[in-house]
């Protein structure tokens, strides 16, 4: 099926969200608790599958679920519709900050995307949500998404979410390494694999891990430039409950400044 043509704004800058605007019977999909606001006369509804194939059977819709299961994602998703005779709005945000990216599948090479597992936001009704699997194990085991990523499919308006600033690279037969958690989403037709992040003193003392993401192939590649994982990291390393120390207090009354609030 066609996917539904939607309108959209992106609001802010660091904590952005997607405003997406619904002509009347219009719908967008989304992750479960992605909402922010809806105005009056869109209903929702969490079903289980995207809806892609509004003929598919009970065990068609389990099996969709049990692909959404593995990426860690909720079995469920939330379909927005405009039920009103007017255009009408209704806004998703991202759990934490960094930068949402509209992706228009129908300029993308093959009609989909990669992406990681816990990139995908909300996208136009129509657009199909499932999994790819990576055939080199030593990619499964040490790339940093797994052995599973999100393949988008369709013809309409998707929109990822990832933190830190994005940057797009367009790969013409060129190869591009990158940290493993650096990478956001990439078009089919760049192949994706890992090397070993040169010699043994640069892997285990260099601080850019093991491994590199490499890139190769004719394509469009979108990264972060923070990694959620590294950002959490190093919020709980600095966190006085971790046993962290708290640094640019800028006063020599911080720590008794603390005692006082009860911090």
């Amino acid at each position: 099926m066609r996917c539904h043509e939607v309108d959209y704004r992106i609001i802010g800058d660091d904590m952005q969200l997607v405003e997406v605007e619904l002509d009347p019977g219009e719908t967008v999909v989304a992750e479960a608790g992605a909402m922010t606001y809806m105005e009056d006369g869109i209903s929702f509804e969490a079903r289980m599958g995207d809806g892609s194939e509004p003929d598919q059977g009970l065990f068609g819709k389990l099996l969709g679920a049990g692909k959404r299961a593995l990426t860690g994602e909720s079995v469920f998703m939330t379909h927005f519709t405009n039920q009103s005779r007017g255009k009408k709005h209704v806004a998703f945000a991202a759990p934490y900050p960094g930068k949402i990216v509209p992706l228009d599948l129908a300029t993308i090479g093959g009609g989909g995307i990669l992406c990681q597992k816990d990139s995908f936001l909300c996208a136009a009704y129509g657009t199909r949500l499932g999994i790819a699997f990576q055939r080199r194990l030593g990619t499964g085991f040490f790339g940093g998404e797994g052995f599973i990523l999100q393949y988008l499919q369709g013809d309409g308006m998707t929109f990822v979410h990832a933190c830190g600033t994005i940057i797009e690279k367009q790969l013409q037969g060129e190869t591009l390494r990158v940290d493993t958690g650096c990478l956001v989403a990439f078009e089919p037709t760049v192949d994706y694999s890992i090397e070993r992040a040169g010699n043994l003193k640069s892997m285990f003392f260099g601080g850019e891990g093991l491994f590199l993401a490499t890139l190769r192939g004719t394509g469009r590649v979108w990264l972060q430039s923070l990694p959620f994982s590294r950002l959490a990291d190093r919020i709980i390393a600095h966190a006085p409950a971790a046993g962290g120390t708290q640094k640019g207090e800028g006063s020599l009354l911080g720590g008794l400044g603390r005692m006082l609030d009860g911090d």
